[in-house]
């Protein structure tokens, strides 16, 4: 693979070049900054092949008017032989029609870049933590889980992608009251394998069949040592034994979806290792932490048997929260506030930047949690970037019919249950072709539907078509090249338009931090694809095999690998497989 700087960031360069030029005459001034010059494709096609803002942005700076601006910009980039014409629009946008040899440039550099072709160094190597998933350590993965896992994973792909270095984690939730539980739920699967008619499960206990294997497990392992033995003797042991087998459950779960953390967090090593109170120690000589008490709930009367309590109190208004938030209980005992900061403290220690992908029923302590990383960083005078993405919940349907059980769970679907039936790459793509703060649903029969409403079965379309296509022009002895090139026409020309979208919208993304733009832009490319091998179905001239003509059934043959490349490439980023044949 040899270097190329894609199409549009070379006319970035070509316009940066035009207004140093203006620098220099003095038509802009010397410590002007071009940080918000953008050059995109115009928001009508007929308009032109490219769109600068330039003149609009740089104008106040320049002390003129933006059209008057322009007028000068255009007459640098006029100059450029590849630009056929630079033209002035609106109150001072700037239209840039190209030679047709740019695009095919473009299109070489697509083949010759291949698996590289749309990666960015726009990351600079700086590290992302994306933390995801984090289900408690309870059950198998369910569909709860499933959206915020291929959102987190896709958008840590996306960031590699795009030059970032990417920690992925998963924070186990291994020290509440739930893991007691949990503990208590395999001690009655571990006594029901020793023989025992457990009767009914207790109200209050984990009651899917995922636990019997770990009960019969405990059984091999301790014989009856500890059925008849009180709590206190087992419960420890048991604790660790079941998060130790849900964790090996969950990620084999995730390893079904692709999906694969770096790092495993424990919240009970992180209080074992007293770092909530190093975070406690830490703010309270920092006065972001006192000791007050809280109000009493509002909106309606208190609880008959509330009463004002003197807690630990960090000082989130001081950082746009609407009240102090209390680090521990009345107990003394931590609330999940108080463990949540001091975990995100120890995160911040090693990156650059943190991304916590969280279920928007979390969406409450977003502003506290936001406030304490801010706090925490900006004291210790390293004042690190924090995003939280919320995750809407998804409705599970088949036929238009919600779907609520599971023979494995015993009232959920697994992930484990919808990748069987529907396979990985449907769910992946599925998850992704909607803003994840938006609702959504899963229907089990539309999300296999051979059709263009289905955006799964659409861009793999696309792509099996391409695979087809070369497999049928190579039995009947023809073959991509790139020598003919010219002989591509404005159809052509605009099918390598949308495909040299690909690195700015891996850019954009990375820079948004939605990875569903990938997923809108593939299905837009496939739409395309379609289009112009539709156009064979009535003028055979239009297809992409012409057997009387072997230059022009190259050079299509040569475009459509390189729409294939490009769709690889995305499906890719999205942790999709492309398939040859459907």
């Amino acid at each position: 693979m040899t270097e190329h700087k894609t199409l549009y960031a070379a006319y970035a360069a070509t316009v940066e070049k035009a207004l140093l030029a203006l620098q220099t005459e003095g038509v802009l001034p010397a410590d002007c900054s071009f940080a918000n010059v953008a050059v995109e494709p115009p928001r009508d096609a007929s308009h032109g092949d490219l769109a600068t803002n330039a003149a609009m942005v740089l104008a106040k700076q320049a002390k003129t008017n933006p059209r008057a601006l322009a007028e000068s910009i255009a007459e640098k980039l006029d100059a450029e032989p590849s630009i056929t014409s630079a033209e002035i629009a609106g109150p001072g946008f700037i239209n840039l029609r190209l030679d047709p040899a740019a695009w095919l440039g473009e299109l070489a550099a697509i083949s010759d870049m291949g698996e590289g072709y749309g990666r960015s160094t726009m990351g600079e190597g700086r590290t992302v933590n994306v933390e995801y998933v984090s289900a408690n350590p309870t059950g198998p993965m369910h569909m709860g889980h499933c959206r915020g896992a291929v959102v987190g994973d896709a958008l840590a792909s996306l960031l590699e992608f795009a030059g970032h270095k990417v920690t992925r984690e998963y924070y186990i939730n291994d020290a509440g009251g739930q893991v007691d539980t949990l503990a208590r739920s395999a001690h009655l699967r571990y006594r029901e394998a020793l023989g025992e008619d457990i009767g009914d499960i207790p109200e209050g206990y984990y009651p899917g069949d995922y636990l019997k294997p770990i009960g019969e497990y405990l059984a091999r392992e301790l014989g009856d040592k500890y059925k008849e033995e009180p709590e206190e003797e087992w419960l420890p042991y048991f604790r660790a034994e079941a998060v130790e087998q849900m964790m090996a459950l969950i990620k084999s779960d995730l390893a079904l979806l692709g999906i694969h953390h770096d790092i495993f967090a424990s919240e009970a090593a992180l209080h074992a290792a007293g770092k909530p109170d190093e975070a406690e120690a830490w703010l309270r000589a920092h006065d972001l932490v006192y000791d007050g008490v809280l109000e009493a709930p509002k909106g309606k009367a208190p609880p008959d048997d509330w009463e004002p309590v003197e807690l630990p109190l960090f000082r989130s208004t001081k950082f746009g929260d609407d009240q102090d938030r209390p680090i521990r209980k009345s107990d003394g005992k931590w609330t999940y506030f108080g463990a949540d900061l001091a975990y995100h403290m120890q995160k911040a220690a090693d990156a650059d930047e943190l991304i916590d992908i969280w279920g928007a029923d979390h969406a409450g302590t977003v502003k506290r949690i936001k406030a304490a990383v801010a706090a925490l960083s900006e004291g210790q005078g390293n004042p690190i970037p924090f995003d939280v993405k919320l995750v809407q919940m998804v409705q599970l349907m088949r036929g238009g019919e919600p779907v609520k059980m599971s023979k494995r769970s015993g009232n959920f679907i697994t992930i484990a249950d919808m990748i069987e039936e529907v396979g990985k790459d449907v769910v992946r793509f599925t998850m992704l072709t909607r803003k994840p703060e938006a609702q959504m649903e899963f229907d089990f029969a539309k999300v296999v539907e051979a059709s263009k409403d289905n955006p799964v079965f659409y861009v793999q379309y696309a792509h099996a078509r391409v695979k087809s296509t070369l497999r049928k022009a190579a039995e009947a002895g023809f073959a991509a090249s790139a020598e003919d090139l010219a002989q591509l026409g404005e159809e052509e020309i605009a099918l390598i338009r949308n495909a040299a979208q690909f690195p700015r919208i891996v850019e954009s993304a990375a820079k948004a931090r939605e990875a569903h733009r990938i997923a809108f832009y593939l299905y837009d490319l496939a739409a395309e694809l379609h289009a112009f091998w539709n156009l064979g179905n009535d003028n055979p001239q239009k297809r992409f095999i012409v057997e009387q003509d072997a230059a022009l059934t190259g050079a299509r043959l040569f475009l459509a690998d390189a729409i294939g490349q490009v769709i690889r490439n995305g499906l890719g980023v999205l942790g999709v497989d492309a398939v040859d044949s459907l």
